[in-house]
């Protein structure tokens, strides 16, 4: 490893680690070889280069994994990064479900993470392909939108991505009754300007 400092709230992190202990140290001890500084966000151990996000480090039940904040702007070359669900537009994983995958694949990841140092100096942006236009509002919101037209005014004031993520999850529900009581619940965080998830 050089002489990169690590981040105490990492070292907690690991030591604290339930499942993934050894994969997360591994993965922690090549990042660190590429010069990134380790810091700690969203719960997780995250490089930046420059205070730009480059990868994290994550884990799940069945795997754990390095996420790309623009991995959809390397070339992968190999074949081995991942679209989390198809709503994803920028980030992508490499997943491993044990440490001797990580050991094989070392040099690759090394480097992929200095082709995402060089995205972010070249100042690329993952080009936002949400295009709402292409999504059905659902009933039951356009319903609202009839009755309360404030509704309405303020759901358009919200981002695309905002908008996207209410008429997804609304879309969702395969039932009427619950697509409507979707509606409702968030009826007031949306005239309050907020998403879904905010």
């Amino acid at each position: 490893m050089t002489n990169n400092s690590t981040n105490p709230k990492v070292d907690e992190f690991l030591t604290n680690a339930k499942k993934w202990k050894e994969e997360y140290k591994k993965l922690r001890d090549i990042i660190l070889d590429c010069d990134l500084t380790e810091e700690f966000k969203w719960m997780h151990p995250c490089y930046t280069f420059e205070n730009k996000n480059i990868v994290l480090i994550h884990g799940f039940k069945d795997y754990c994994a390095l996420l790309f904040h623009k991995g959809a702007l390397l070339k992968d070359a190999h074949g081995i990064l991942i679209q989390q669900t198809e709503n994803v537009q920028a980030a992508r994983q490499i997943r491993f479900t044990n440490i001797q995958e990580i050991i094989e694949k070392e040099l690759i990841l090394k480097d992929y993470v200095y082709e995402a140092i060089e995205v972010e100096k070249a100042g690329l942006k993952v080009k936002n392909n949400q295009d709402n236009t292409n999504l059905n509002i659902p009933e039951e919101l356009q319903n609202k939108f009839d009755e309360m037209p404030a509704l309405k005014t303020a759901f358009e004031a919200l981002t695309p991505g905002r908008q996207r993520a209410y008429i997804l999850y609304f879309s969702g529900a395969k039932q009427p009754k619950t697509r409507e009581a979707r509606v409702e619940k968030y009826v007031q965080k949306i005239l309050d300007g907020l998403g879904l998830k905010d």
